[in-house]
């Protein structure tokens, strides 16, 4: 470590990671100046996932000492509490947190790896959230392999990283993750910054080399959308990606991300281009780094106006997350395009998948892609299986506005959403930004007032004009025969039997009685019982059968349902683009790209 020990910041925590095998982080607050009757409490969410998580659930064993004796502590509701202590003299917290989420919004700790998110396991002080917090960091007990990576600034820390770090208040130590394990590192740079990428988790087999290189293309394509050849808002940048059997997820933060991915879908040492290119794992893995780091500019700077602030106490409503996660949805594949990590095939299948979601949702006519911002908490982040016939996800949805707007922007031919995004980052200062900001920077580098659209694409509950504005640009939108399932209405799990899912609204499953946790043992048609393990084989069994019996296992019981079955021709809501004018759709899907 360094030989100069810093100040002691007003609000330290000492983070233990010690008791690996019980999964307990032992945490030591110490606060140098506490009010009398100090109050403290811990966060009930983590900004960039919308749901109340309970985080005070998970700690435990909390003690007060001051001046080397116990003083009384008093909880006042599930995740605040009040120290009767003296003000002024130094006040010490000690207690313990449990961490047994693998996901990147909490905390996590066994004996090969450790994980959290300050809003897990720092106590806020109450009237000191804007003093400088310190974060030391023990290493586990030697001998070990660990290493630690934080986008906190380090003050005293040792070659694995260990030790001392500085946040200039509550909200940067929350939104600084820390890492830690038998981390495979590597650095790159990207328009001058640099980057650093680690993995945990990963097989022999992960070629990182590629990884860093096609995550530095995608950065240095995010760069260049926002300050052309400046420099962008942070000092450096930090990767932290778990690569696990079976995972997937992001959370962004302002110099850093959390990821997750399923080990498979990582680069492999001998992969060809060609073969990476068809991977469709590998190619979701490179959306999500672009979509989180594209993060660091549209939702961690530029931010709804409710979150100029953020209340850790409860929900934070917005009505905007149509525009900060799905414009960062459009955005994210859009930019692989541009870096050549994809081609246009590839791209239009991303959007095509995008475009089918949101058809095969019948909450696209209940709730706009407004409301399903605002009600994020409680119906986005808490789904069931009425879920798609109630809601629309705003990060699908949200994508597809993008996508109507940037094409007929490019249709009128003197702007382009892109232009809108950069202009939207000057006029808020890269700071809190409203619905008016975006029709007010529409109307000036268009020329016309686009309230119109926005009411009906953002608020109302319409189809978007996807087909007319893709036809615009060289693309057709054409059906599709839909598979099975789409055609009865059904979502359903097929792991040893068949298990449905969800019954979508109006559908011929519906109709028929079938419900959510129903088993579908089997059909009868045309005088012959048959048992049914797979969705694909009820053509089989029907044969030209118009209308058929479901044997059906709901509660125990045994229910024979008649199922009328739909043709081909009578679905929907299932498309797929084909280019028609190759000149026309290159000048979209061609602007700023690199050749794939």
């Amino acid at each position: 470590m360094s030989s100069s020990a810093p100040s002691p910041a007003p609000i330290h925590y000492r983070i233990d990671p010690g008791n690996r095998h019980a999964h307990l982080y032992r945490v030591t607050l110490t606060v140098a100046a506490p009010a009398r009757e100090q109050e403290l409490s811990l966060p009930v969410w983590i900004p960039g996932s919308y749901l109340v998580r309970e985080f005070s659930k998970n700690l435990q064993s909390l003690q007060a000492r001051q001046g080397g004796a116990s003083v009384p502590l008093q909880q006042l509701d599930k995740h605040r509490w009040r120290v009767a202590c003296e003000a002024g003299t130094p006040l010490e917290l000690s207690y313990e947190v449990a961490a047994y989420d693998h996901s990147v919004r909490t905390a996590w700790l066994d004996a090969t790896r450790g994980f959290f998110n300050a809003t897990s396991l720092c106590l806020r002080v109450h009237g000191q959230e804007e003093a400088a917090h310190g974060l030391e960091v023990l290493p586990p007990p030697a001998p070990h392999d660990w290493t630690l990576a934080t986008g906190l600034t380090p003050e005293q820390v040792d070659a694995a990283g260990f030790g001392r770090y500085r946040a200039r208040d509550y909200d940067e130590l929350a939104d600084c993750p820390v890492e830690m394990g038998a981390l495979w590192s590597t650095q790159f740079v990207a328009s001058g910054v640099p980057h650093r990428l680690v993995v945990a988790g990963a097989a022999p087999s992960f070629d990182g080399a590629r990884l860093a290189r096609d995550a530095q293309r995608i950065c240095e394509q995010a760069i260049r959308f926002w300050h052309g050849d400046e420099r962008p808002p942070f000092e450096s940048y930090l990767f932290m990606l778990n690569a696990v059997d079976d995972g997937y997820g992001g959370l962004e933060h302002r110099n850093s991300t959390a990821l997750i991915c399923g080990r498979r879908d990582l680069p492999r040492l001998g992969q060809s281009d060609k073969e990476l290119q068809a991977s469709e794992g590998y190619t979701t893995l490179l959306g999500l780094i672009s979509h989180e780091y594209f993060h660091a500019w549209n939702v961690k700077r530029m931010r709804p106006a409710e979150f100029a602030r953020y209340d850790y106490a409860r929900e934070n409503h917005t009505e905007l997350l149509w525009f900060f996660e799905g414009f960062t949805s459009y955005y994210d594949d859009l930019l692989l395009r541009r870096a050549g990590l994809i081609d246009h095939a590839t791209y239009l299948r991303l959007i095509t998948k995008t475009i089918n979601q949101v058809l095969q949702t019948p909450g696209r006519h209940v709730q706009s892609v407004a409301q399903a911002s605002f009600d994020a908490w409680i119906k986005y982040y808490r789904q069931d299986e009425n879920t798609p016939n109630a809601t629309v996800s705003y990060y699908t949805k949200g994508a597809l506005v993008a996508l109507c707007l940037d094409l007929a922007l490019r249709r009128g031919g003197r702007t382009t959403l892109d232009d809108v995004m950069r202009a939207l980052w000057r006029r808020t200062g890269a700071g809190p930004m409203t619905a008016a900001d975006v029709l007010a920077v529409l109307q000036e580098l268009s020329g016309r007032d686009w309230s119109a659209e926005i009411a009906q694409w953002v608020h109302g509950t319409q189809d978007l004009p996807l087909a007319e504005l893709l036809a615009a640009h060289g693309i057709t939108l054409q059906p599709e025969p839909a598979q099975p399932a789409q055609r009865l209405g059904l979502r359903v799990s097929e792991n040893g039997g068949l298990q449905i899912k969800t019954v979508l609204r109006g559908g011929a499953a519906e109709v028929a009685g079938l419900m959510a946790g129903d088993e579908w043992l089997g059909l009868e048609a045309q005088g012959q019982a048959w048992r049914l393990h797979r969705l694909a084989d009820l053509a089989l069994y029907a044969g030209s059968a118009s209308e058929v019996t479901a044997l059906v296992a709901r509660d125990r019981r045994l229910l024979r349902l008649p199922l009328a079955l739909p043709t081909e021709q009578a679905a929907s809501d299932t498309v797929r683009l084909d280019v028609q004018d190759a000149a026309s759709a290159e000048r979209w899907l061609g602007a700023g790209a690199s050749p794939a």
